[in-house]
């Protein structure tokens, strides 16, 4: 495959992310919004017509439903760029990450990680990245019971960050072309098992560009 190729699919895959969060926030909370804004309407004609019992009822479920899209514009901003990756490194985010998945699709994930030392930004922005994409895969195959995060630091001082769960094992290679692009940036390689249940990803990134 050619430097040029590479561009190619990484470019492809940003895309795709797009058109995903794109599509999420109009079938999601947009929508969701618009069901407000007429639920709103009603209660409003509810109080010109005198009927308070009516508009108090409406105006509850707006509220419910105001509060769930809030949730879900706060966990998809978490997702894209959490603020604790910012200010407090890489492994508050994926604990973060394994907290809010953990809670919202009732799975046990664990968390695995050693001294990850002087890992540098660029690197820890990498790292996050794939662990979410991972993620995000591992869901996508439902059904499953457990995650497993892991990111550890060999004696040689590379990074080698897992992901594996027990959902229906994923044979398609396309599937980690995107997450094989976004580890070559930082000259990372890439390694897929699926030998018996379940899938895990593993990705190395050498000691150099894991300080970047």
């Amino acid at each position: 495959m050619t430097e040029h190729d590479g561009l190619d699919r990484l470019i492809s895959a940003e895309q795709d992310e797009r058109r995903r969060i794109a599509l999420f926030l109009h079938d999601g909370p947009v929508q969701q919004l618009s069901g407000i804004a007429l639920m709103l309407d009603g209660a409003l004609h509810a109080i010109t017509d005198g009927n308070d019992e009516e508009a108090t009822r409406i105006i509850t479920l707006a509220l419910q439903r105001h509060r769930a899209t809030i949730r879900e514009l706060r966990d998809l901003s978490f997702v894209l760029e959490p603020v604790v990756l910012r200010d407090q490194g890489l492994l508050p985010a994926i604990r973060g990450l394994a907290d809010q998945v953990a809670g919202t699709h009732s799975l046990h994930v664990d968390v695995e990680a050693g001294d990850l030392g002087d890992l540098g930004e660029t690197a820890q922005v990498t790292v996050y990245t794939l662990i979410r994409e991972l993620v995000e895969q591992s869901l996508r195959r439902s059904p499953l019971t457990w995650i497993r995060i892991a990111v550890t630091r060999n004696t040689d001082g590379t990074l080698v960050t897992s992901v594996a769960d027990d959902a229906e094992p994923e044979r398609r290679r396309r599937s980690f072309e995107a997450i094989e692009e976004r580890a070559r940036e930082l000259h990372g390689t890439i390694v897929v098992l699926t030998e018996g249940a379940g899938t895990e990803v593993r990705v190395t990134l050498p000691a150099h560009n894991a300080r970047r």
